[in-house]
């Protein structure tokens, strides 16, 4: 072995691709103390690729297997693959409250709203959420339907009082 540290990073690219064909994925967890080794070494690839330190080869291979480096954006994406499937067959991006077989995206949709209304949610991921017809605020929205209701019904009869 002429390369001690390359020999190193082979033998647990192997021991990642085996994880991976067991799996299915290559996000391996460093709590469980079977992968615990393996956790952390993938750690510090993603650590060493946010600091541009990793090789370019190196960055190949793990792409080559679907290694996926920045975990919580992957897992915006998939919320935001769920939400566009949601309005696909739904025809809106309201997932109710009472929505039991929707859960987890209810409640990622209710954190979108709260990043968004602290002001912390990227311009990246407001712009995804706008081009789906998102609606940042629901009693807003409400109010608005509403009051186009209201015109639409003023335009039509020349007043403004309803019956109820």
């Amino acid at each position: 072995i002429w390369d001690l540290l390359e020999h190193e990073w082979n033998e647990h690219f192997d021991q990642l691709c085996a994880f991976k064909a067991h799996h299915g994925h290559c996000n391996v967890s460093t709590l469980d103390a079977h992968t615990k080794s393996l956790g952390k070494w993938v750690s510090r690839q993603r650590g060493f690729y946010k600091r541009n330190t990793l090789s370019s080869n190196h960055i190949q291979q793990l792409n080559s297997v679907g290694f996926i480096w920045d975990l919580l954006e992957h897992a915006w994406n998939e919320h935001f693959d769920q939400l566009c499937a949601f309005r696909a067959q739904n025809g809106h991006c309201n997932v109710s409250t009472l929505d039991a077989q929707n859960k987890s995206l209810r409640r990622w949709v209710s954190r979108q709203r709260g990043l968004y209304k602290r002001n912390t949610l990227s311009l990246n991921h407001i712009q995804q959420l706008n081009s789906v017809g998102f609606i940042w605020d629901l009693l807003e929205h409400e109010w608005n339907e509403h009051f186009d209701q209201l015109c639409a019904f003023k335009a039509h009869h020349g007043h403004c009082n309803v019956s109820t």
